[in-house]
Formats: C-alpha cells, sequence, structure tokens
C-alpha cells in the first residue's frame, strides 16, 4: 500500500479567520488549498458563503470552489460526493508535490475525508421510493418528514424537511431494517488514504461574535440581497437545498416581504453565531486536533507565525 498522503486540515467556525490563515500556509509551506465548505461549492452564490475574493485565490490555488449549479436537482449533492472531488483534488495536489491544505467549517464534508464512511450504498426499493415520492408530489414534504419523526427522531432533527431525497433514502433505511440511523459523526475509523495534521482555530466568543455580525453588515453592504435576487429570476428557491443555507433563506424571506431588511439582517447574524457555536462543538470531538486561540496573541500575524512554528515541526 503507498504511503498515506500528509494533508494540513484548518477547521474552525465561520468568521474565525479560515482564509487567512489557510492562504498564509500554502504560501508558507507550498501548498494548495482544497474548501470544505458545502456552501462555496456552489456557482453563483458568492457573497452569502464568503468565498475567497479573486484576489485571495491569487495569493494561493483553492479547489472545489464554483463546482455545482445550484439548480442541480434538488439534493443531488451529498458528502459521499464531496469526498471523491476532495480524494481527487488532495490527489492531483499530492502528485505536485504541493501540499493539500484542508480549510473549511463543514463538519459533515470534514468527516467524508478523514474517516472511511458508510454512506448507505443499497440496492434501493424502487416501490417504496415511488409511493414516497408521490406522497411529496401531493401532499408537499412535511407528511414525509412526520414519519421520519415517528421512526427516528434524532434522525429527523438532523435532515430538514425540505431535502426530500434525503427524507425519503433515510425511510427506505429504516424500512430495510435499521433500527436506527447512524449518526453520520459517530463514525471513527480514519481513513487509510491520509495522514492528517489537524488545526483548529477559535477566538474568544465575543470577539468571534463581533466577527460574525461586521461580517454580515459586510455582506449586506456587499450586495448579498441583490445576489440573492439574481438567484431568484434564475428559478432559485427555499425548494433547493442551495437556498436553506444561512445568509440566503432570510434574505429571501425579506423579498417575499415577510421581514424587514434589518429584521433579516438582524437574523442572519443571530443564526450565524448559533451556527459558530454548532461547529466548535462538532470540531473539538477531534482527537489530536491543535487548537490555535488567536485572542491570545496581539495580533493575527503573530497568531499565524506560532501556527507556523508548531506546524513546521510535523511536516
Amino acid at each position: 500500500m503507498d504511503q498515506p498522503i500528509k494533508i494540513v486540515v484548518i477547521a474552525g467556525p465561520t468568521a474565525v479567520g479560515k482564509t487567512a490563515f489557510a492562504i498564509g500556509t500554502a504560501r508558507r509551506f507550498g501548498g494548495e488549498i482544497v474548501s470544505c465548505d458545502s456552501m462555496q461549492l456552489y456557482k453563483y452564490m458568492d457573497i452569502g458563503s464568503a468565498k475567497p475574493t479573486e484576489e485571495e485565490r491569487a495569493l494561493a490555488a483553492h479547489h472545489l470552489i464554483d463546482c455545482i449549479d445550484p439548480l442541480a436537482p434538488k439534493g443531488d449533492f451529498s458528502a459521499a460526493k464531496y469526498a471523491v472531488l476532495a480524494e481527487k483534488a488532495i490527489r492531483d495536489i499530492h502528485a505536485r508535490d504541493r501540499l493539500p491544505i484542508v480549510s473549511g467549517g463543514t463538519g459533515l464534508y470534514l468527516n467524508a475525508i478523514l474517516y472511511e464512511m458508510d454512506f448507505g450504498e443499497r440496492q434501493p426499493d424502487l416501490q417504496l421510493r415511488s409511493r414516497l415520492s408521490r406522497i411529496a408530489e401531493t401532499e408537499g414534504p412535511q407528511p414525509l418528514h412526520e414519519m421520519l419523526r415517528e421512526k427516528d427522531p434524532k434522525a429527523a432533527e438532523r435532515i430538514h424537511p425540505n431535502n426530500v431525497k434525503k427524507v425519503i433514502r433515510a425511510l427506505e433505511r429504516l424500512e430495510g431494517g435499521e433500527e436506527t440511523l447512524r449518526e453520520f459523526h459517530a463514525v471513527r475509523k480514519k481513513n487509510p488514504l491520509y495522514d492528517p495534521v489537524l488545526i483548529g482555530l477559535t477566538r474568544d466568543r465575543s470577539e468571534l461574535y463581533e466577527r460574525i455580525n461586521a461580517r454580515v453588515q459586510k455582506m449586506i453592504e456587499e450586495g448579498l440581497v441583490e445576489e440573492v435576487r439574481r438567484l431568484q429570476k434564475m428559478g432559485l428557491s427555499t425548494e433547493y437545498i442551495s437556498m436553506l443555507g444561512i445568509g440566503y433563506k432570510e434574505i429571501l424571506a425579506f423579498l417575499a416581504g415577510e421581514t424587514t431588511l434589518a429584521e433579516a439582517t438582524e437574523l442572519i447574524q443571530k443564526n450565524t453565531r448559533h451556527f459558530a457555536k454548532r461547529q466548535l462543538t462538532w470540531f473539538r470531538r477531534y482527537d489530536k486536533m491543535f487548537w490555535l486561540d488567536i485572542s491570545e496573541y496581539g495580533d493575527d500575524h503573530s497568531a499565524m507565525e506560532e501556527l507556523f512554528s508548531w506546524l513546521g515541526q510535523r511536516l
């Protein structure tokens, strides 16, 4: 068996500074960045997903950004498909004697890289699938989600009602004999393809929340409303998983006249803060994660130099 590929993982909550630290690491150690962000995969969704700017991408090569059409079949993308794309990108970077740097905040996708996952590939029950699909078409997604809630409440909490395809697959598996669906993050069989160096970035909570609030305000100023309006004109709505991301669903509500822009902005800030808290909880589960609290340093540059010193001893 070939030697596992050394990869650097830079994880952490939204707005903590992952992009800057990943670019700095890539430039210092001759690397390229593999995005681990479920929203940055989508084309045309730039502001709300906080994609690296053209200037930032010019500083270091980025992969797995602008890969998916948000109008693709509803729920068509998955962690399993992400893992395939990530492996291809990582192998390509490694083959060119560059350092693969996985950077992002989507814990589900990071698990898909780091661990050998059971993605539930099995023979489909086409008769059951057809029956459930007819229910969704005639009665909407909610009845299916209620069926899932009755059979596996925890799975229902994890799967959004509008992700009809995923709800149907979950019901198929439960009807096929699984008592409960295993939580994705509970799997801990490490992927032998990679030798990961795990880095977690964090900040003092009040500082992180200030950064989140400022980032959301900047998104509004840079044209998030106009971006969502353009996506609407393309045919996108909350029927599509791509539009259920934080920042997009709240602006859709504003455009529908359900809230004011100030209320939508405040709600995006609130939902993003809650999301950051969940991200930290997720990433703290990882063993051997080196945590760097950026707030403990005088500035980001000093924290970055500390990271480079630590990382240089492990590459």
